[in-house]
């Protein structure tokens, strides 16, 4: 089968969810499909990103967006209705090039990764998937109350486009999927039981327990330009690290990964560490006691968690983010819900051996049955060729 896959960015390097995603999805399809690539970009590529696609796919075309194409769009997007992301990511011109590809390939199943670019091929008369990955307008919701004045506006007017365009598009494609199904819930449409649960996965050939010196108590990885990340960061920081220091203060934390905010940057000190990119992210986790993320906002299953344990890193979280993931409190990990609740869990992991190992054990167990790549595309698969016309 011939697949075409449409995304909103290209899908390496690896620093951002829904660009692993993206990668691992196309890297299984290959083995048994034929896949042809097409990603929007509105950053820097290198020939080695796209090499890193090479192996997997026919063809790879990129449609570059520019700051003030996209700026214009989204200035249409508020006179049209439409999420202003969904018009950033739109370009007439960028629509014409992929429905050029889209006759000239004539593939059998098109396979669109968020809502971001359904526009696009909404009315292709193709059999198509659209991976809804996370529910975007719950993310932003939850960021409305956290964040300041002058930005409330703009995110509550962003989440009533996003529940009307997230129902509106459904009955566009054949087939839709999400990551798990507490966000499967939150979608705004009747028949969203009809959405297909397709979990993310980890690598744990690339993932895997390494014999490094710990350097640091506790360690947050994610992209730090990314607004729940920046929440997590800046709750761990001020909430939580000032009772862990009240009781330890010697206690140190990293804060490691690509593209950190101005805010997660003045949030370095003594005691905490902002890392920056990372050129084998794996050391960051190896190098911790503990692995943190005390996520406040967003939607969607953590990969930083499934990484963690898939390198045998004890794991604290909140019951947020521990929906998704499903893992077992106490067994395979450690779930706090406020600034005192996390600070006593990092106690208990710090001061128990037996903890520690239990749940990492536990853990690293959990992510090699149930969260792998392979097995989880393979749902995906099925998917698409039952949708075959």
């Amino acid at each position: 089968m011939k697949i075409f896959v449409l995304l909103s960015r290209f899908p390496y390097p690896l620093e951002k969810g829904d660009k692993l995603r993206a990668y691992n999805q196309i890297k299984y399809l290959a083995k048994n499909h034929e896949t042809h690539l097409c990603a929007l970009n509105d950053a820097t590529l290198s020939k080695n990103h796209i090499k890193a696609l090479e192996p997997f796919c026919e063809s790879i075309n990129v449609i570059n967006l520019t700051k003030p194409g996209s700026a214009l769009n989204i200035i249409r997007a508020f006179f049209n209705g439409n999420p202003l992301q969904v018009g950033y990511f739109f370009s007439a011109s960028a629509k014409r090039k992929i429905h050029q590809l889209i006759n000239e390939i004539k593939p059998d199943h098109v396979f669109c990764q968020l809502l971001r670019v359904a526009e696009y091929v909404k009315d292709v008369d193709i059999p198509k998937t659209l991976d809804y990955q996370d529910v975007f307008s719950k993310g932003v919701e939850r960021r409305i109350g956290k964040s300041p004045w002058y930005k409330k506006l703009v995110l509550k007017t962003e989440y009533r486009r996003l529940l009307k365009y997230e129902e509106k598009i459904f009955s566009y494609f054949d087939n839709k999927t999400i990551i798990s199904e507490p966000d499967r819930e939150l979608i705004p449409h009747p028949d969203r039981n009809k959405i297909v649960i397709v979990i993310n996965g980890v690598d744990v050939d690339f993932f895997k327990p390494m014999e490094i010196k710990k350097e640091y108590d506790l360690v947050f990885i994610g992209n730090m330009g990314y607004p729940p990340n920046i929440n997590a960061a800046k709750y761990l920081a001020n909430k939580i690290m000032p009772l862990v220091h009240e009781k330890l203060p010697e206690a140190s934390l990293a804060l490691a990964g690509a593209s950190p905010h101005p805010d997660v940057q003045a949030l370095e000190n003594d005691k905490i560490t902002v890392t920056g990119w990372m050129d084998d992210i794996r050391e960051s986790y190896a190098k911790a006691r503990i692995f943190i993320a005390p996520m406040q906002i967003g939607t969607g299953l953590q990969n930083k968690l499934l990484e963690a344990m898939a390198m045998k890193v004890p794991c604290i979280t909140s019951g947020l983010a521990n929906k998704a993931l499903e893992a077992i409190p106490e067994e395979e990990i450690l779930v706090g819900n406020s600034p005192e609740e996390f600070a006593n869990q990092i106690f208990r992991l710090l001061g128990d051996d037996q903890l520690s190992k239990k749940l990492s054990e536990n853990a690293y167990k959990l992510v090699h049955i149930k969260y792998n790549w392979e097995g989880a595309t393979k749902k995906l698969e099925r998917l698409i060729l039952n949708s075959k016309s």
